[in-house]
């Protein structure tokens, strides 16, 4: 079905976010550190600094996304626990990250960001609580009444779900 590509889709464009933004952040923290860049007296340092470091974390966080979207494509099971938090958590900031790109940078960011958050859901919901790729039957098991199953038990009285039968008066 489409939900093994999709996953597939979203663990590649998962780990190039990852990359992206991890070198985007650096980049930025060495023009901060080479212009000597202060921004409401701030120590550039701290800036340069918190600018990789925030980086590197962000990076390690879609990174891990991907990863979770990797075994679920390669399992072709739905994520559970804290996979299935990190890729709700991935959806909401490309939610937010779509609203800041829609005000900020243009439309085509925009876009992208939609589609993202839009693959993510589509991984999350396209699983229907399969254990994995076939699903098993539920085995059915006889019951009383049943052509296979034990004879019905014989009527002894006393319970409600097994009165006694009323005697016959002629």
């Amino acid at each position: 079905m489409i939900r093994r590509p999709v996953a597939w889709v979203v663990a590649v464009v998962l780990f190039a976010e990852a990359f992206g933004v991890a070198m985007l952040n650096w980049i930025m923290g060495n023009l901060v550190d080479a212009q000597n860049m202060s921004l409401a007296g701030l120590d550039p340092d701290a800036m340069s600094m918190s600018s990789k470091i925030g980086g590197i974390v962000f990076g390690l966080y879609f990174a891990l996304c991907a990863l979770v979207a990797l075994l679920v494509a390669v399992r072709d099971r739905q994520p559970a626990g804290l996979g299935r938090i990190l890729l709700i958590s991935a959806a909401v900031v490309h939610g937010l990250l779509a609203a800041v790109a829609w005000a900020l940078i243009g439309r085509p960011q925009f876009l992208f960001m939609i589609v993202m958050l839009g693959l993510i859901v589509l991984v999350l919901v396209t699983y229907d609580g399969r254990r994995g790729p076939v699903a098993a039957e539920p085995h059915a098991t006889p019951g009383p009444g049943d052509p296979e199953g034990p004879e019905d038990p014989p009527a002894v009285g006393g319970s409600p779900l097994n009165p006694p039968p009323a005697p016959t008066t002629p």
